[in-house]
This record gives structure tokens, C-alpha cells and sequence, in this order.
């Protein structure tokens, strides 16, 4: 088996590192601040994060990955230094570390090369890359290796993977680009729309977090946000309920379902069947959204489980997936032989 030290899910919105041994050591916004004109990094991860929309001329706050891949390649270099360097604090023994990191299953090789070569740029050991749905039914303790279909939908900031696994690999699937970061911005419309009230990107995402919905909940609760009217510019307030954002995200939800029914239809007929008696699992931090596994379950006549820690399943399924990628590299030396 081989020995990975380091699990990295490099995601849109957080990045999340799982250590042999240690279990989940970083798990931070992916996010940096930094002077363009100096070429200098000021902060990455939270304290970039508290900065977004706050920032005087000359600073720059940027989130390097889009939709789960790079946009800014020296930018997402210097970050996963960063967070690499401080997971590496942790650990007791010298030596290049072997690390795994996930990537949305829908990328390029182009794509997956370049968040392959910013790893290696750390001063990694061996440097492996595996497809998110993988990991994540890895880290959800399903055994992939069997012939059996195991549907899993992993909702993360940038991207929503969708796949049905068989055998070690997947046998059916997308990548959406429908996913938190889609629901942070779905929310901030509905406000503008509804109330003439102009949200920040901040504030969105931690009204999401604590009301947020997809499916009705039978005793509503609020959330009080503060934004800018945008009739006379003035701050102001509002009670927005948890039963609101269902509206204010339904055309999110809704693409998620239907990408879900999507692969199940072009699925072949055993492996739906399999997934009939097995259920979906759903991981990702963004599956956390109150009723996201109720809706999905309601739609596609499914059994949903959610995992205990979605937003880290990734992570620990690459940090976990030594024996999976040495029975992936055999397979691959017998077949060139």
C-alpha cells in the first residue's frame, strides 16, 4: 500500500488537509490577500477571508480557484505552501511528505496537471491526484472496489460532483457548476430583488449558513442581515426567515436534482438498481444546507445518508486512499504489459 502522509482537498471556497495519524489538521477559506504591486501575500485562509470587500487601494483579495480549478496558478501556489508548511508543524516525522489531492471529476488533464505541478511546488514527496467523488466515498466508508453501484453527490463552494461508482472507478457521472458559492449569490439577488437591499459577500454566506434552506421547515426561524438600501444608500436591516431562502434558492436546487436524475437516467440498468438498495450518499460542506438531503431523497425516491462530517470526507478519503490508488497503478502496469 502506499503511504500517503497528507490528504489536500483543494476546493473552491475551503481548503481542507487531513494528516495521517492527526486526522483533519487545516481547514481554512481558500482565499488570499496580497499587493499585486509589491508581489507580496498578506494573509491567506480566515484572516484573507475578514478582509473581502474591506480592503483600502493597493490590496488585493482573491479566491485562486474557480469552479474547483485554478485560475490564478502562482496565487494557489503560495497558498497551498502556506497551509501545507502549517499542517506540516504537526507532524512528528522528517521528510518529504506523500501527498493526495482531490480534484472535480469533470476537469481537464490540462486542468489536472496544473494543480499537480502547484503541489509538487510545495516540496511534496510523491504527489497523487484523485477525483473528488472517490475520496469522498473513500472517507464515507464505502468499498468502492466491489462490484456493487454506489451513488455520491458531493455539493462543495465551486462545483457539485456526481457519480456512480463500480468497480474502482466511476461508471457514470457529471460535474455541475452549481454549488455554494451559486447559492451565496442566488441569496444576494433575492434580497436586491425583493427588498432593494445590497448584501455583501460576507454576510450572504453567513445568512446561508444559519437559515438557509431548500426544503420548508415546519417552525420557521430568522436571521437578522445588514445591508445597504439601495434607494438612498443608508445601512439597514432586515429579519430574513429561513422559509424565504427556499424561494431565494430553488433555482439552484433544482439544477443539483435534475443533475442527479440526469445520471441516473443514463445509467446503465444494474447500477441503478444497486443504487436503488444502497441510497445516495451526500458529502460536501454545502450539503449541509438545511434539507438538501430531504429534497433529494424526495424527488428522486432515494434514500439519502449525509456524512457525520461533509465538509470533510474529501479530505479524509484522499488521506485514506493508499491501498485504492496501489490497486489503480497494478491494474495499469498489467494492462501495458
Amino acid at each position: 500500500m502506499y503511504r500517503i502522509d497528507m490528504g489536500i482537498d483543494l476546493g473552491t471556497s475551503n481548503v481542507c488537509i487531513y494528516m495521517r495519524d492527526k486526522g483533519i489538521v487545516i481547514s481554512q477559506p481558500a482565499v488570499v490577500a496580497y499587493q499585486p504591486k509589491e508581489k507580496k501575500i498578506l494573509a491567506v485562509g480566515t484572516k484573507a477571508k475578514k478582509m473581502l470587500g474591506k480592503t483600502p487601494e493597493g490590496i488585493t483579495v482573491e479566491k485562486p480557484l474557480t469552479h474547483g480549478v485554478i485560475s490564478s496558478y502562482t496565487l494557489t501556489e503560495r497558498m497551498i505552501k502556506a497551509f501545507v508548511k502549517n499542517a506540516l508543524k504537526k507532524r512528528k516525522i522528517w521528510g518529504r511528505p506523500n501527498i493526495c489531492v482531490c480534484v472535480p471529476s469533470g476537469i481537464t488533464e490540462v486542468e489536472k496537471q496544473a494543480v499537480e505541478d502547484a503541489v509538487v511546488r510545495t516540496g511534496a514527496g510523491q504527489v497523487f491526484v484523485l477525483e473528488a467523488p472517490i475520496a469522498a466515498a473513500i472517507g464515507t466508508g464505502v468499498d468502492i472496489m466491489e462490484t456493487v453501484g454506489h451513488m455520491v453527490v458531493d455539493i462543495g463552494g465551486g462545483t457539485t460532483d456526481i457519480a456512480i461508482l463500480s468497480s474502482g472507478n466511476i461508471a457514470a457521472g457529471t460535474t455541475i457548476k452549481t454549488a455554494g458559492n451559486e447559492f451565496t449569490e442566488a441569496l444576494q439577488k433575492y434580497v436586491r430583488r425583493k427588498y432593494n437591499i445590497e448584501l455583501g459577500e460576507l454576510t450572504a454566506e453567513d445568512a446561508k449558513m444559519e437559515v438557509g434552506s431548500v426544503y420548508q421547515r415546519k417552525q420557521d426561524v430568522s436571521y437578522q442581515i445588514k445591508g445597504k438600501n439601495l434607494l438612498n444608500g443608508l445601512p439597514v436591516r432586515l429579519d430574513l426567515t429561513a422559509n424565504e431562502t427556499v424561494e431565494a434558492f430553488a433555482e439552484e436546487s433544482a439544477k443539483i436534482v435534475e443533475a442527479i436524475t440526469s445520471v441516473l437516467e443514463t445509467a446503465p440498468p444494474e447500477l441503478v438498481s444497486d443504487v436503488a438498495k444502497e441510497g445516495i450518499f451526500l458529502s460536501g460542506g454545502e450539503s449541509e444546507i438545511y434539507g438538501m438531503d430531504k429534497l433529494i431523497a424526495e424527488k428522486t425516491g432515494l434514500r439519502v445518508t449525509k456524512s457525520d462530517e461533509p465538509e470533510n470526507v474529501v479530505a479524509a478519503g484522499a488521506g485514506m486512499a493508499g491501498e485504492y490508488i496501489m490497486v489503480v497503478d497494478e491494474d495499469k502496469r498489467e494492462k501495458n504489459l
